[in-house]
């Protein structure tokens, strides 16, 4: 949580893509899915706000739709899927999508509202099983004419209304175990001291040396919670480690 903290504070992205991993080999994928989205709700409203003023909502909107439609559906497939075949999914998921976001892969076929449909629907789909809707989205609008400050603006104000429908998706699901809860109530001091560390580096270096660190915690994160790294969890004393 520590680590996941400074790095989103530190480049402003990379929560799920290394605490959902490492929680999931910990404490199975349906109880991260809830940690990250409890203890990382919060934390983005002063950020928010305004940010709601200045993005161009139709932009917003299409892949909003896109992705309230597929999120309920990655809900389902996290709740009733094997839990290691879902740690496969996610840990590979995870590797792909920052490995197109630090080769700066962009997306160079046509914008129509269909396409954000799209692009929606898929950042939906990660979203429900691993809460990683980030790099659809991003490799779409950074490939646009759209000015940075609107990217920044669409992408916080995308990212918060889906954090809203995650929680929603999350209670219908029935996921909000007690075990879930208590552990992200227990996650959120560190995060939290986290995200001051981050936010006070920020500054200290170049955005583009935030990102290399952020994507080597993010690789690191997920090679570790393949399930091929069982023994190494089990040695921590991982709960259900055998």
């Amino acid at each position: 949580m520590l680590v996941g903290g400074i790095a989103r504070g530190m480049s402003g992205f990379g929560t799920g893509m290394i605490v959902v991993p490492v929680a999931a080999a910990l404490y199975g994928p349906k109880a991260a899915l809830v940690i990250v989205v409890l203890i990382d709700t919060l934390p983005i409203i002063p950020v928010t706000i305004p940010a709601l003023k200045v993005a161009r909502w139709r932009e917003v909107l299409p892949v909003l739709a896109g992705l309230s439609l597929l999120l309920p559906v990655g809900i389902q497939i996290l709740k009733w899927g094997d839990p290691t075949m879902l740690r496969w999914l996610i840990c590979v998921a995870i590797l792909l999508c920052a490995t197109a976001l630090v080769k700066g892969w962009r997306y160079a076929g046509p914008r129509t509202a269909g396409t954000s449909l799209l692009v929606g629907a898929v950042a939906g789909l990660l979203s429900g099983i691993a809460s990683i809707p980030g790099p659809p989205v991003i490799i779409y609008w950074l490939a646009s004419h759209l000015p940075r400050l609107i990217v920044r603006a669409n992408l916080m104000t995308l990212f918060f209304l889906t954090e809203a429908l995650s929680i929603t998706n999350i209670w219908l699901a029935g996921l909000f175990e007690r075990q879930a809860v208590l552990l992200s109530i227990a996650a959120a001091g560190p995060y939290f001291v986290g995200l001051t560390i981050g936010s006070r580096l920020f500054g200290l270096a170049s955005e583009k040396t935030y990102r290399r660190v952020t994507f080597v915690l993010i690789a690191a994160a997920a090679l570790l919670a393949l399930p091929i790294a069982d023994p190494l969890f089990a040695a921590l004393g991982r709960p259900d480690a055998n």
